[in-house]
């Protein structure tokens, strides 16, 4: 038997019916789907106490009918006395010892109850013969009070022995009535022990299907929470790329124009810290709106406004105007062709060159860019080559954002080449696979 776990002790039915004497089997099966409880943790508990209490109901009627029923034929008042002191005793024993075994599935009580339920049904099958239909009840709480199918089995065959001999008693102990009543309580005791030996390996057939679909449930769980951690995870990890390749990139430029603004103002030039002041201005214009934009989405909000192109040569003159460097932007396509790249793949392409000249910015102390747009073979690429001082890839370990980039462009099917060597300057190449735009 299992027990239902809880807080509160609840009323635990065994699933095993067993038909006995003759009673239709739409009986047990009703009785069955009356007391089974689930093998789960999710049973309904009101569901199975008011079941449980319909069929305490049963109990009570069966015996209440047997005591009226009793009194229709003629019994002297010994045996009559006996009669009503043995349905007293089975419904004292099934209120104060039956109903508490059956919450709490202990041992000793339960036996002691079917050992008095046993006698009782003998004494009142012994007195009255007719009492024998109390067999449906007793030999469903014999299986409902197992926890196994030895244990009820063994109550089943003491059960039908008993009961045998009661009505072996009642009839005079004659071998005529022993030979008459043998056959029927061994057809009775096989038929009850077989279908209870089957029901017990239905039930436990069911018992596994309900554990594995309890385990695919929960397995179900488990891989929509991981797909909800992962995609939370990679939520985040874009937002991270976004702020790296747009507010962050802007504070920098803002932090170095003041610098350069401050060096002018201690020089006395107060024109080039005007025009520093200015340019700190709209770089701060730009992030505060870069910033509105990602609150609603993730498109730029210079692709929102103009071509990549248009953006690429605003971004070199910027680049141009705050570092001194010179940026040239060549197309190795036509507008029309660059226009037409789904927006997902001209933000990517964005972002490579946005990064491609924060690391030229940081590192390179380069004279000259070189941003190139192209599209062969179904690819289209983005390709940024400074004349810096170069590195060697194969012991720079990489920051946040080459680690971004790479990550952003295999996202969307491509792949990013860095080429470097010390003094001879670096070249970023992304590639993609031309898609169509939806």
């Amino acid at each position: 038997m299992k027990q239902e776990l809880g807080t509160t002790p609840a009323p635990v039915a065994r699933r095993r019916t067993v038909s006995t004497w003759g009673v239709p089997r739409v009986w047990v099966l009703a009785w069955r789907k009356m007391v089974t409880v689930e093998a789960t943790k999710r049973v309904d508990q009101p569901v199975w106490t008011r079941t449980l209490v319909g069929w305490h109901v049963v109990f009570w009627v069966l015996l209440a009918t047997t005591l009226a029923v009793s009194f229709t034929v003629d019994l002297s008042p010994v045996r009559r006395a006996f009669f009503v002191g043995a349905v007293v005793v089975l419904g004292a024993a099934y209120q104060f010892i039956g109903l508490p075994a059956i919450r709490s599935r202990r041992r000793l009580p339960s036996h002691v109850y079917r050992l008095i339920m046993i006698a009782c049904l003998m004494v009142l099958v012994g007195l009255f013969p007719q009492s024998v239909f109390l067999m449906f009840i007793v030999s469903a709480q014999i299986w409902l009070l197992g926890d196994d199918v030895r244990e009820g089995a063994a109550f089943s065959v003491l059960l039908v022995i008993g009961v045998g001999a009661a009505q072996l008693w009642s009839a005079g102990w004659g071998w005529d009535t022993f030979w008459e009543v043998l056959p029927w309580m061994l057809v009775s005791l096989v038929v009850s022990l077989l279908f209870g030996i089957w029901i017990e390996r239905v039930i436990t057939q069911s018992e596994q299907r309900a554990e594995l679909i309890e385990q695919l449930e929960s397995a179900r769980d488990e891989l929509a929470e991981a797909h909800h951690s992962a995609g939370v995870m990679a939520e985040r990890e874009r937002m991270a790329r976004e702020i790296h390749d747009t507010l962050a990139q802007g504070m920098t430029s803002i932090v170095m124009l003041a610098q350069a603004a401050a060096v002018e103002l201690q020089r006395g030039g107060t024109d080039g810290a005007a025009a520093r002041l200015a340019a700190i201005e709209d770089t701060a214009r730009e992030n505060l709106a870069e910033a509105r934009a990602l609150v609603a989405a993730f498109t730029p909000v210079a692709l929102s406004e103009a071509t990549l192109t248009e953006v690429l040569r605003r971004l070199a003159e910027r680049f141009a105007a705050e570092t001194g460097v010179d940026v040239q932007v060549s197309l190795d396509l036509p507008d029309e062709e660059v226009a037409a790249l789904p927006q997902a793949q001209q933000v990517v392409l964005l972002r490579a060159a946005q990064e491609a000249l924060a690391n030229v910015r940081k590192h390179a102390r380069a004279t000259q860019v070189l941003i190139t747009l192209g599209l062969s073979d179904g690819r289209v690429w983005i390709e940024i080559r400074d004349d810096g001082s170069g590195f060697a890839p194969a012991t720079v370990s990489g920051g946040f954002g080459l680690a971004a980039m790479r990550g952003r462009v295999e996202e969307s099917g491509g792949s990013v080449q860095v080429e470097s060597a010390p003094g001879r300057g670096t070249k970023v190449q992304v590639l993609m696979p031309v898609q169509e735009d939806a």
